[in-house]
């Protein structure tokens, strides 16, 4: 008790320090930079901002009420990490969950460990620091892979020893990227498993790939299933979307609309039109969460 004490403390002199203008530090060169840069400090909570390269996007609201309780009752374990921008300025580079959760409970300050970083640097050891949680979809990881290939300019075998996984592991993960994008909803969703979309892959015609995706939500198809059903469909014994259809096809404005709903609500929307041009759309829901999900999508455009 008496250490966690003095190390409290310390953060806070050190704190101090960052507050003080003619011990600004911007270098690892600085004056009092060895007493700041790697340490863990007391910061204000009000001078972070939210790194702009956060490979993440899904933030459960339950998940972080979950988390600001736990700081509540026990504080924060593991401190989040920051670089340092400007005078008593900084940004996130990981744990934005801890800071988004200590928010919610009106905490003051927060102890960050603080970095100096370039932009280049900073979203690398964002997307990196993220790829080694274990909460995040497998979508959202094939994202970081996929950036740290473009942005960071490196191979997959590069990648493969930055992060510590396979390369085969790592194409995997990207191929899911070539997934229709609802189906790459209903993973990130935990609709559909990573196994059944690794199956889809091999589906190139999207909208096949939707057909598929709405039979393996209707019918609870397992990961084997759907494996058996991908392999009927390449023999040419699959769906019935492979075969021609007589239904009379839809008028552009009504099929651009069909595709902006599916974006927009993450599932294949139907639509019935009659002769006298008047139709019905259908929006189908899998759970009593989606339901929910997609309530709050229909207020949210009130």
């Amino acid at each position: 008790m008496a250490k966690a004490t003095k190390k409290q403390a310390l953060g806070r002199g050190l704190s101090a320090l960052l507050k003080d203008p003619s011990n600004d530090i911007n270098t690892a060169q600085d004056k009092n930079a060895d007493k700041v840069i790697g340490n863990i400090v007391e910061i204000d909570i009000n001078s972070i901002e939210v790194n702009p390269f956060q490979p993440r996007t899904n933030f459960s609201e339950e998940s972080l009420k979950e988390l600001a309780s736990s700081i509540k009752e026990l504080g924060i374990i593991q401190p989040i990490t920051v670089r340092k921008l400007d005078f008593n300025t900084f940004q996130l580079v990981s744990g934005e969950r801890r800071f988004r959760a200590s928010k919610l409970i009106g905490l003051n300050t927060i102890p960050a460990y603080i970095r100096i970083a370039n932009d280049q640097e900073t979203l690398e050891m964002a997307l990196v620091e993220n790829i080694q949680r274990q909460d995040l979809d497998p979508i959202e990881i094939a994202l970081s892979y996929q950036r740290l290939i473009e942005e960071i300019k490196l191979t997959q075998e590069q990648l493969s020893d930055r992060v510590g996984k396979k390369r085969s592991t790592i194409a995997n993960y990207l191929r899911l990227l070539k997934l229709d994008p609802i189906i790459q909803t209903g993973i990130r969703d935990g609709f559909i498993s990573m196994g059944h979309g690794r199956a889809l892959i091999n589906i190139e015609d999207q909208n096949d790939q939707l057909d598929i995706y709405e039979k393996i939500l209707a019918e609870k198809y397992s990961v084997r299933q759907t494996e058996n059903i991908v392999r009927e469909y390449q023999k040419g014994n699959g769906i019935q979307s492979r075969q021609p259809r007589n239904k009379k096809e839809l008028p552009k404005y009504i099929q651009k609309g069909v595709e902006d709903f599916s974006d927009y609500f993450g599932h294949k929307i139907n639509v019935k039109l009659s002769k006298n041009a008047k139709g019905s759309i259908t929006i189908p829901f899998h759970s009593k969460e989606d339901f929910k999900r997609i309530i709050k999508l229909v207020k949210r455009e009130k």
